[in-house]
């Protein structure tokens, strides 16, 4: 991992004036995660990356926060949508630790970066800035809050497959859906 963890990424989540966090991370392989998701995730994302050869991004997007304009130097000027709102940063550090206990000791050039707003669309402009070769996300849990909220919001693996030309290596958390049980319950 590059010894600078915030990689010109501010405390609040924005870009450093004249940082350059895409440095290095051409042709990356970016994998999307949450705090506690399975590891098998990574796991998935640090086998291509070693595959291809290709440094892994490991990304967070602080869905508690949006963009509010970005500078012609690529300062990113971000407003959270409420102003006690921590959880962003707490988020961060946990998939900051859960990577470093994960990806420790792998040959591989990683790195955490977080991101803000619509985790699709996050991911789709880091994405075509670094012109990363995959991208790795995992499904989510089952459950009938997750069916709500991916009913109202979309699935981000859907919505990347719509909306950008890269590959996209889904990896499935949990144990599948029987094939005579519904997917969305009614």
């Amino acid at each position: 991992m590059d010894e600078t963890p915030d990689h010109g990424i501010l405390p609040d989540g924005t870009t450093a004036p004249g940082a350059t966090p895409e440095a290095g991370l051409q042709g990356a392989v970016i994998v999307g995660v949450v705090p506690g998701l399975s590891t098998r995730v990574l796991k998935e994302a640090t086998r291509y990356a070693q595959l291809l050869n290709a440094p892994l991004l490991v990304v967070h997007v602080d869905v508690t926060r949006f963009v509010t304009y970005e500078d012609p130097d690529g300062y990113v000027h971000t407003t959270p949508l409420d102003v006690e709102a921590s959880a962003g940063q707490t988020d961060l550090r946990a998939v900051t630790a859960e990577a470093s206990r994960f990806l420790d000791g792998h040959d591989l050039d990683w790195r955490v970066r977080q991101l803000v707003g619509d985790p699709a669309m996050a991911m789709k402009h880091l994405a075509e800035s670094i012109d990363a070769r995959l991208i790795v996300v995992g499904t989510r849990k089952r459950g009938l809050g997750e069916s709500i909220r991916e009913f109202f919001t979309g699935s981000v693996a859907a919505r990347l497959a719509h909306r950008q030309p890269r590959p996209i290596l889904i990896v499935p958390l949990g144990e599948p859906v029987p094939d005579d049980e519904e997917i969305w319950p009614s």
